[in-house]
């Protein structure tokens, strides 16, 4: 059963850090991209970070540039994206989603939810003081 599981949420105060982690099951991460998309309160699901493995092409939208950082170790099956200098406006639900078919993160924008065959069941972060 294929399954990708993400935790390390939480509150945090703004500037302050967190890692999130994408754990997948039921397949390797061999030839998969992954991306992390948020959601918040009445907004779309946005993407704000790719990976791809064939290259470790990165991706990352504008929003989050220069204070996150996504990487990966498929031995472990899993995906992480570090968070630093959080801000208020970073507060949603985050989501991992794996891409199939040697989908590379050159194709990546923050619309590519749909471009996405697996996901996990999300994780809250909220950044207040």
């Amino acid at each position: 059963q294929v399954q990708l599981v993400e935790s390390g949420g939480g509150l945090v105060q703004p500037g302050g850090s967190l890692r999130l982690s994408c754990a997948a099951s039921g397949f390797t991460l061999d030839d998969v991209a992954i991306g992390w998309f948020r959601q918040a309160p009445g907004k779309e699901r946005e993407g704000i970070t790719c990976i791809s493995d064939v290259d470790r092409f990165t991706y990352y939208a504008h929003s989050v540039k220069g204070r996150f950082t996504i990487s990966r170790d498929n031995a472990k099956g899993t995906v992480y994206l570090q968070m630093n200098s959080l801000k208020p406006e970073d507060t949603a639900v985050y989501y991992c989603g794996a891409a199939l078919g040697y989908y590379h993160c050159s194709e990546f924008t923050p619309r590519s939810a749909n471009e996405f065959d697996y996901w996990g069941q999300g994780t809250q972060v909220t950044v207040s003081s």
